[in-house]
């Protein structure tokens, strides 16, 4: 593949060593110059620094006294400038460290004259403005009570200040009360003066975006969400997640860490992830929608445990031992629950995804650019949930006594569970991966439960079955009815839905984040 062609190169100062400096379309580059002989005055190039276009945040002027103006404020360089280099320009831009995440740098170079730093700045800020995909104008919700109560700090301080520097205006709601957000979405919201909305909170505050957003939409294209065989229309406006809860399962999935900086950045390079959406329907009644976990028995019955003690604030997660069903396993492995050992007679039918190529233990993993995805959702079509039972594909039945009914939509990994729930779950394909376990001793669900959180293959037991599906019903055998002992709750993304009968529908790539999906390599 042929280079693209040079639209700048120049012999610029930094930190008072002359590089030879290139930009093109594509990248910024800039290589060291080291004499090989005096006598000759040869030079060669020893080392260089690619910079994509796509991942530089901003330029701006610097100071000839060797100051460098960022967001109104002077800040000094590292060094005094060389005589016959009086004129500098900083360029901010992404680094990879440790971890995947993300960090803003700075690099200032020096030149001989005014007319080449105005030249390197405008030609610069014109292939940004050729970046159509970033955001300039973001509606943010920040919930002041999330996690440890930081949001508000979190976002002042370590993300406003990167949208400022990357031209970015933004419109604050800190919400005050619970659901504020996606009420805001529903009606309020005037969604055609923003280019994202972002959230500053956990997976509660995600959730409440993603219902509003969705919900608004449906209505703005007169499509009834409570009709399974009405196609919903894919969200035109993207979502992103800043993490200042107790837990960000939604984040981590996605960017592969819960940083605030690398969220931000991410937002501001106006990264794409697409993201399928369950929806949980109950007799012809929408109940929510799910982007991560659906889990009945073992899971509904940590997170109805870890309700009761909502008072404590984050701490009541150990206390429970499971974080509401997103964090596989903490230090207490779900005590409580566990010992109590219930479980729950049903019936599960599903339609199996045989259209696809992976399976659900096939230790292939979603990562950034995911061709399964892409490939799938073409075929699929995006928005498209299966109807009815009668309309393609031969739907399973399977009864039983069960501890868990799981539906995993993505890894649902986290610090403490790498792999997750499902480590092989695509982001964006259409599908989910249904988890059953069946009735088994308390020794061998413990064993399942350890595996979360080792490298050890968790569905290889004889008691656990996963199946990736497009569709599928649970009936529990007896009542429903709320604190029936026969019954559990479902657990569908942290919060506990009214009935245990439920119809499940996949939703192929519905929403849209800025995000980019897990880098295979995070060089540090």
């Amino acid at each position: 593949m042929e280079k693209p062609p040079r639209l700048l190169s120049h012999h610029l100062l930094l930190k008072n060593r002359v590089y030879e400096v290139t930009l093109n379309c594509a990248q910024l580059t800039w290589m060291k110059k080291q004499r090989v002989s005096r006598t000759l005055q040869k030079s060669c190039k020893v080392g260089s620094v690619c910079v994509p276009v796509c991942e530089i945040l901003a330029v701006r002027e610097a100071d000839v006294e060797g100051r460098g103006k960022t967001g109104g404020r002077w800040q000094r360089l590292s060094r005094r400038p060389a005589e016959g280099y009086p004129y500098a320009f900083t360029v901010s831009y992404v680094e990879r460290v440790k971890q995947h995440r993300w960090r803003c740098r700075d690099v200032t170079f020096q030149c001989a004259d005014r007319a080449v730093r105005q030249q390197w700045i405008h030609s610069i800020r014109d292939q940004l403005s050729k970046l159509t995909g970033r955001p300039r104008h973001l509606l943010v919700y920040i919930n002041p009570h999330g996690g440890r109560g930081r949001g508000k700090q979190i976002y002042e301080e370590k993300v406003a200040p990167l949208f400022s520097r990357a031209s970015i205006s933004a419109s604050v709601i800190v919400t005050e009360r619970a659901n504020h957000a996606r009420d805001h979405l529903k009606t309020d919201a005037d969604l055609k003066k923003y280019d994202g909305v972002v959230c500053v909170g956990g997976d509660g505050m995600f959730s409440e975006v993603l219902h509003g957003l969705v919900s608004r939409t449906q209505r703005d294209a007169g499509v009834d969400q409570n009709r399974r065989e009405q196609r919903l229309v894919p969200c035109p406006v993207r979502i992103g997640i800043i993490p200042a809860g107790s837990t960000d399962c939604v984040c981590y999935g996605t960017v592969g860490v819960n940083d605030p900086v690398t969220s931000a950045l991410h937002i501001i390079v106006g990264d794409t992830q697409p993201l399928d959406v369950c929806s949980i329907r109950h007799a012809d009644a929408l109940l929510r929608y799910s982007v991560s976990l659906l889990g009945y028995g073992f899971y509904g019955d940590v997170l109805t445990d870890s309700e009761r003690r909502r008072w404590m604030g984050p701490v009541r997660y150990d206390v429970s031992g499971e974080l509401v069903g997103k964090d596989t396993l903490r230090d207490r492995k779900g005590l409580k629950t566990f010992l109590a050992h219930n479980y729950y007679e049903g019936t599960v039918s599903f339609l199996p995804a045989t259209d696809v190529a992976g399976s659900p233990r096939d230790k292939t993993t979603c990562r950034a650019g995911c061709s399964r995805c892409l490939k799938d959702s073409q075929a699929y079509g995006t928005g498209n949930c299966v109807r009815g039972r009668d309309q393609g594909g031969d739907w399973r039945v399977i009864r039983g006594k069960f501890l868990a009914v799981n539906a995993a939509s993505m890894s649902c990994a986290c610090p403490r569970s790498p792999g997750g729930l499902s480590p092989s779950a695509h982001l964006a394909d259409g599908t989910t991966d249904l988890i059953l376990v069946r009735k088994c001793s308390r020794a061998s669900f413990l064993r399942h439960l350890l595996r979360h959180t080792s490298p050890q293959d968790q569905f290889d037991l004889s008691f656990v079955e996963v199946h990736r599906v497009r569709r599928f019903c649970f009936t529990p055998r007896r009542s429903e009815r709320q604190g029936d002992p026969v019954c559990s709750s479902w657990n569908c993304d942290g919060e506990i839905l009214p009935h245990a009968s439920v119809d499940v529908g996949v939703h192929c790539q519905l929403i849209r984040l800025f995000a980019r999906g897990i880098e295979d390599i995070a060089t540090p």
